[in-house]
């Protein structure tokens, strides 16, 4: 009887074991916090932190509550530059060493070592399929060796991961293995064509996962040296059919990431052909009324489309003249700044461009210089130093931000528009601004 009493006292204990997610950081001195997150399909939750003491050590006690899925450990901002994920089976302690030069290495977690030795088993085939190729060789017994050992290490990986969660991404994982000799185009073509072929975009762990979006990813911008907008759109409505008509989630969180990445490498054409083609109708009816008004201005004010028109009221030989930035028509090219008389950088810059303007002929271009606040008397000040501007102002009843219209987070902000008030440059900085005026 005594036996069976210490038995239930102890049972409810071991039900609720808890486990921990713990390890070192380094360089010490570069670390604070670690910071735990429970990624979803939809994004992550905030679970807890652990401090970094001085020799680098960290540990966070996970409740009891805490499921089994993909967590993420966020150490420095911006937090989407300064993260790794992890699996947490719940079954197990997860301990682990990050360092900023070598990476991520699990000293304990069958889960994520399974997954860690998968991935550098894969790596060392891909670079030995690399060299083979980069040597051109045609040596058919040493390609047959190299593919032979790529599908014994796939299959290796499958087996020993049957069960365990670092199964769903060994699968998705799954590389193009040729039957007989392939040259390189071939062999890229075929890889091109079914590298998410074994992608399961319904599967919540992958979605959680930075696995799904950096394969995506490596798919759009990885499989050509010298993309075009061709082959981005080719890839794009690819990628769409894999994802198929369901996943509307993911399938919308995915575009968008590919969307920010066209954005930034400044191909306006395949961003907006995402919008157009696929993300625009996602964000509506998944009511996302900020990604559509994000979509909307940016093609709205992309190199090509026509500039947002707006009223202008301007002083012409004495007389206040009200006409429209469309209805212009001073000169051949128009330069639109936003700025603001409290920004330091506005005050630096808009002398700078007022030497260049002046030695253009006002026939060739003419500057319309939009501030972003209300009228003030800092604002009343400077537009004196800019006599041969058009000042306007956010200002009036009803107030109209024509400065959100154009997309303007910062400021100077500038836009070049030929006569038509199309849209033909948006330099980001006043040296390559002061470059496209004198080339007009």
């Amino acid at each position: 009887m005594r036996k069976l009493i210490l038995l239930l006292t102890l049972f409810p204990s071991l039900l609720m074991a808890q486990h921990s997610i713990e390890g070192t950081f380094s360089p010490v001195e570069d670390f604070t916090y670690a910071f735990l997150y429970k990624a979803s399909p939809t994004g992550a939750e905030y679970v807890d932190r652990g401090k970094v003491d001085e020799n680098g050590q960290f540990k966070i006690e996970l409740d009891t509550t805490e499921t089994a899925g993909i967590y993420k450990i966020v150490y420095g901002v911006p937090q989407e530059m300064n993260n790794f994920d992890l699996i947490y089976s719940g079954n197990e302690d997860v301990v682990l060493h990050f360092s900023l030069t070598e990476g991520l290495e699990f000293k304990e977690s069958n889960e994520n070592k399974l997954w860690a030795s998968y991935t550098n088993s894969i790596e060392m085939i891909n670079r030995a399929i690399g060299n083979f190729y980069t040597q051109k060789s045609d040596d058919k017994a040493a390609f047959k060796d190299i593919f032979k050992t790529l599908k014994e290490t796939q299959d290796a990986f499958e087996l020993a991961s049957k069960g365990t969660m670092a199964s769903v991404f060994i699968k998705a994982n799954k590389s193009y293995i040729p039957e007989t000799y392939e040259d390189i185009s071939t062999y890229s073509k075929n890889l091109k064509d079914t590298y998410l072929a074994n992608v399961d975009f319904s599967n919540p762990l992958l979605q959680s996962s930075e696995f799904l979006t950096d394969r995506v990813r490596a798919y759009i911008f990885g499989m050509s040296e010298d993309a075009s907008e061709d082959f981005y759109k080719h890839q794009i409505d690819n990628l769409v059919n894999y994802i198929g008509k369901d996943n509307s989630e993911i399938k919308m969180a995915l575009l968008q990431a590919i969307w920010s990445n066209m954005v930034q490498i400044e191909e306006d054409k395949v961003a907006n052909y995402i919008s157009d083609a696929y993300l625009l109708k996602l964000a509506t009816e998944a009511n996302n009324t900020m990604l559509v008004n994000v979509l909307t201005i940016f093609k709205n004010t992309s190199v090509g489309a026509l500039a947002i028109d707006f009223p202008i009221h301007m002083e012409v030989d004495g007389k206040t003249i009200a006409t429209t930035l469309h209805d212009l028509n001073m000169a051949d090219n128009y330069l639109l700044i936003f700025w603001n008389s409290g920004c330091s950088h506005c005050l630096e810059q808009l002398p700078e461009i007022k030497k260049t303007v002046d030695q253009i002929d006002p026939k060739i271009l003419k500057v319309i210089a939009y501030a972003t606040q209300g009228e003030d008397v800092a604002w009343d000040r400077e537009i004196l130093k800019y006599p041969k501007f058009i000042h306007l102002i956010d200002s009036g009843t009803p107030r109209r931000f024509v400065s959100s219209e154009y997309g303007v987070e910062s400021t100077p902000t500038y836009f070049i528009l030929d006569k038509n008030k199309k849209i033909i440059a948006k330099p980001d900085s006043l040296e390559e601004l002061q470059t496209l005026l004198n080339d007009l």
